[in-house]
């Protein structure tokens, strides 16, 4: 993975615009979880290393997704994810928004008015394998037919099929650390999980086997930390370009690009990762 670089430098016209900034600290929305904190504390941390004394105050939004326990698509999809967060921003109850990019659905247009100011440098975008606590299984090929892993993905169970059609494949929702814990009392053998926001929650100990890209393709923006804003608020879309990655910001727009020419929702099992090869081209 290519070394993470620090925010751009600051502008000289940026210590004008700090001046005139709200005299309250700047408020960032996000989800009400382990790992959307965690996310959000690393778009905090560049922000004030590009704007030192930057005052950012961090608003948890509990969404219809986190409410809702059974399939996302009974209620709407990914998109319940997003929905008061989205509603928040545009009333001016926050002035960001920090969403995970593989849950911004593809099939529905974002809210009229907002804009995505800021991709951060991506992160791992590869799937592991939580073992059940106490499992003696450490690889899916040493799984028995008819062994149980559980996840909330329809692209990770698709793909999961392809390499071992004999597996029972279960749905398993829920936020990051208490669905670790409902596992460990389940008798699941397995999740299979996002390995980077794994790491990001302080639960790396246990990632058991890694999925390389070629056994199972990330999700479209996966590893990707998206900072949205009003569009008409000029002075916080300059203050966020600050902490973009123009790399990042081009291979998700190429995913995003792929995913909406498909129509792809929660229901659609579709993969795609775009990267730049050695010789400067984009391959998805």
């Amino acid at each position: 993975m290519e070394e993470r670089r620090g925010p751009a430098r600051v502008p000289a016209w940026f210590g004008d615009f700090t001046r005139n900034l709200p005299d309250r600290p700047l408020r960032l929305g996000c989800r009400k979880s382990h790992l959307a904190r965690a996310y959000a504390n690393r778009v905090i941390s560049d922000l004030r290393l590009a704007v030192p004394g930057l005052r950012i105050e961090l608003v948890e939004i509990i969404t219809s997704g986190d409410r809702h326990k059974g399939d996302l698509s009974e209620l709407g999809g990914k998109g319940l994810f997003m929905k008061e967060i989205d509603k928040a921003l545009t009333i001016g109850e926050i002035d960001a928004a920090m969403h995970c990019m593989k849950d911004v659905p593809g099939d529905v247009p974002l809210p009229s008015g907002l804009v995505f100011a800021a991709y951060l440098q991506r992160d791992d975008v590869r799937d592991c394998i939580v073992w059940r606590e106490g499992s003696k299984y450490a690889h899916i090929d040493d799984l028995p037919s008819a062994a149980r892993l559980g996840t909330s993905s329809v692209r990770r169970k698709a793909q999961i099929l392809r390499h071992r059609p004999d597996l029972q494949v279960e749905r398993f929702r829920g936020n990051v650390v208490p669905r670790i814990a409902r596992l460990d009392e389940s008798d699941l053998e397995g999740l299979v999980l996002s390995c980077g926001g794994v790491h990001q929650v302080g639960m790396g100990h246990r990632v058991g086997q890694v999925l390389d890209r070629d056994q199972m393709c990330p999700a479209v923006g996966a590893g990707v930390i998206g900072v949205q804003c009003r569009k008409s608020d000029e002075g916080m879309v300059k203050l966020l370009q600050l902490i973009d990655h123009a790399e990042t910001r081009i291979h998700v727009t190429a995913e995003r690009a792929m995913l909406h020419g498909l129509q792809g929702h929660c229901n659609s099992p579709i993969a795609g990762h775009c990267h730049t090869t050695e010789d400067g081209q984009l391959s998805l």
